[in-house]
């Protein structure tokens, strides 16, 4: 047969055919990353703080992704330190995968160890040096972004620069965030984050609350540390401080820690 021919019969893979086929395929997207801000190096601090703090939820937190926040530290830690805190994270359940964005510092020992800096991930409650306004190519106020579909196990709905309003189930394992407020007309099962910049007068309102996790500006809760009694009922979730609260709809303010 004349080789010539060959690229002419249905179904046979050529070499062009071959260098067509893609290996790979490169996206963007938004990842779920548990920031760790270190104020201590020493191993044993922190591995027995972290696994008290799991404790609480171990399934929540099991192999979750932990980028570490060395912002906090009095001083510039050696790469060989960073190692010794990713092995006791790794021991308390949690996986190491990276660096928050912070000094020269950070970007150095990021290439020391061969680990990425995640650049979109600011501290929370932290005011950020501004040297000269620049003008937003978005309106300062936006409309909020309304989600009429049920949100099911493993989607992200993100209402960027706005609230968002829920008017349906979030179920167990989605996950839905506003750089504002977030209001949920429906079961939430899932996870919740409002503030997602840093916005710390965010607020979530839920009108039946059994989430995973709430988090307003980086702050969080996980559902076994809230009272039960307010398990299924309308809530809503807002920061005191450091404080992470929630209370039923129309009642007083709780207590701290409440």
């Amino acid at each position: 047969m004349d080789a010539g021919h060959l690229d002419c019969i249905p179904g046979m893979n050529t070499p062009a055919d071959a260098a067509r086929t893609q290996a790979i395929e490169i996206r963007f997207g938004q990842v779920g990353l548990v920031q760790l801000r270190l104020h201590t190096l020493d191993p044993g601090s922190i591995l027995d703080e972290l696994t008290g703090r799991t404790a609480t939820a171990p399934h929540f937190f099991e192999r979750t992704a932990v980028c570490l926040d060395l912002s906090a530290l009095a001083q510039a830690p050696e790469a060989g330190e960073i190692r010794a805190v990713m092995d006791v994270i790794r021991r308390a359940g949690l996986l190491s995968v990276g660096l928050a964005q912070g000094s020269a510092t950070a970007e150095a020992l990021a290439r020391e160890l061969d680990v990425p800096v995640f650049t979109h991930i600011r501290a929370p409650n932290r005011p950020v040096p501004v040297v000269q306004a620049a003008p937003s190519p978005e309106p300062a106020s936006l409309p909020a972004q309304i989600q009429v579909q049920p949100v099911r196990s493993g989607q992200r709905v993100y209402a960027r620069n706005r609230d968002l309003i829920v008017t349906t189930t979030v179920a167990a394992g989605a996950e839905v965030m506003a750089d504002g407020c977030v209001h949920i007309y429906g079961p939430l099962r899932g996870r919740v984050m409002a503030g997602v910049h840093g916005d710390t007068s965010a607020r979530v309102f839920c009108q039946e609350f059994h989430s995973e996790l709430v988090s307003i500006a980086g702050i969080f809760r996980v559902f076994e540390t809230i009272p039960s009694e307010l398990a299924g009922g309308p809530v809503q979730a807002w920061l005191a401080g450091e404080e992470l609260h929630v209370a039923r709809i129309g009642a007083g303010t709780p207590q701290t820690g409440a």
